[in-house]
């Protein structure tokens, strides 16, 4: 991602999250548009753009990293809808008084502390199956990982 930065000029820098959501409240304001940007109307429009990222993917099967196969126009366009997710995330977060960056930030702290790297490391097990193991292998050890509901089901936040 760094390269591809590098090589777009304008976006040598990086762009941040503070730079996006002012470029967005000034884009709807412009347009008189922040009648519409209500936290339901956003999250619809976030849901399509995600399934519009999904289209490009499907049929594709696994596809390897960097997208070597892939055409210039295809890349093009991920990046486009990329950027259309991100965009209503960003300006969602904004309209609902949340800082992404911290919020982000502070997840990943709660899932390094869920999934500890000496627990999780090359596995690819939900957390319900990591518990089983651990508590199965290491019944006197006083670290053990517990689910967040009763199901055993993650909290999708991986």
């Amino acid at each position: 991602m760094k390269g591809q930065a590098e090589n777009e000029g304008e976006g040598s820098k990086g762009v941040n999250l503070e730079e996006l959501k002012n470029k967005m409240a000034d884009f709807a304001e412009e347009r008189d548009w922040d009648q519409f940007h209500t936290p339901r109307n956003l999250l619809l429009a976030l849901v399509g753009e995600v399934g519009e990222l999904s289209e490009i993917f499907q049929w594709k099967g696994e596809v390897p990293r960097g997208l070597p196969d892939w055409e210039e126009k295809e890349k093009q366009h991920l990046g486009e809808e990329l950027s259309d997710v991100l965009l209503y995330l960003v300006r969602l977060s904004d309209i609902c008084g949340i800082d992404l960056g911290k919020a982000a930030l502070r997840k990943l702290e709660l899932n390094a502390i869920k999934y500890p790297a000496s627990l999780c490391k090359g596995s690819s097990k939900k957390l319900a199956l990591l518990n089983k193991s651990t508590t199965t292998t290491s019944t006197n050890s006083n670290f053990y990982i517990r689910s967040d509901n009763e199901n055993g089901a993650t909290d999708g936040g991986e």
